[in-house]
């Protein structure tokens, strides 16, 4: 991670301390606040606000994740990737509007928690098919299921948390509703492409060193020019970069190999860490309510 990142980091911290500490300032003033940070005393909205972090995390490290397998490592075109994500979408738009419909008394935290362990065997399904030769049919059944998880959670999510207010807080609570999904979607799609590119990283620098056709000049040379990072590039790429490096046709096919396993490799440890937070947001369910809102 670079060094400016770590400071941006630190900046945001110290913005949103000094917000909080304003928005006290304008409270104790009699004035009107643009949030109340007592509204986040109430357990079901910090409940509701930490399942839709999770809930975009994961959506963010999955979108991120399956472009990469089907547009760069399998060559799919912008078209044939997205038919591989339509099952996700069916599923979801059957799951969010077909909960509330079937089953209008479902508690919210079963529903939630369900959610979660779909996006779970998703996960977990695409991982055990990421294998060498794998195409894109692999990707279906983890489709849907993480469709079903993410239709479960919005039939329920944004429901929790305008109704654990008053009415006129409902405001209040859509706009930091907004900011957590943002914060979510970010905070996933770059923990996922972190853990791609130095999982990739580590697994082609190690099997270049291994490999028995590739030259020690040729490792030197890997070692050296990939030490910060691999990017994920297709066959045809590296292959391009090989050629214009002259390195040789045998060394070649050795490097394209070893980056075609190295590239799973980066997927699957990037998805099993996702598959590791859909259970660490199961914890996070706990305060969610137990019966639906009054209506």
């Amino acid at each position: 991670m670079p060094d400016w990142v770590v400071w941006l980091i630190l900046a945001g911290g110290l913005v949103i301390w000094a917000f909080t500490v304003w928005e006290n300032r304008v409270i104790a003033r009699g004035g009107e606040p643009l949030v109340d940070p007592e509204i986040l005393h109430v357990k079901a909205l910090r409940a509701g606000l930490n399942s839709f972090f999770f809930q975009y995390l994961l959506q963010g490290g999955l979108f991120f994740a399956m472009p990469l397998f089907l547009s760069v490592a399998l060559g799919l075109s912008a078209i044939e990737t997205g038919v591989r994500l339509l099952p996700l979408s069916f599923t979801l738009i059957l799951a969010a509007a077909g909960v509330p419909k079937v089953f209008p008394d479902a508690s919210p935290r079963l529903v939630a928690r369900i959610g979660f362990l779909a996006l779970f065997a998703a996960l977990v399904v695409l991982i055990a098919g990421l294998q060498e030769g794998a195409g894109a049919g692999v990707t279906t059944w983890p489709m849907l299921l993480a469709g079903i998880g993410i239709g479960a959670l919005a039939s329920q999510l944004g429901a929790v948390t305008v109704s654990s207010v008053p009415d006129e807080q409902s405001s209040a609570v859509g706009g930091l509703q907004n900011t957590i999904t943002n914060l979510g979607i970010s905070i996933g799609t770059a923990l996922t492409g972190a853990i791609v590119i130095a999982a990739l990283s580590t697994s082609l620098l190690t099997g270049i060193e291994s490999h028995s056709q590739i030259p020690a000049p040729v490792k030197a040379r890997a070692s050296t020019d990939l030490g910060g990072g691999v990017p994920f590039i297709s066959d045809k790429e590296l292959e391009t970069a090989l050629d214009e490096a002259h390195v040789g046709p045998r060394a070649s096919d050795a490097i394209i190999e070893e980056n075609e396993a190295s590239r799973l490799v980066g997927l699957r440890t990037a998805l099993a860490v996702l598959a590791a937070l859909s259970l660490v947001a199961l914890f996070f369910t706990g305060r969610l309510p137990e019966r639906q809102a009054a209506h």
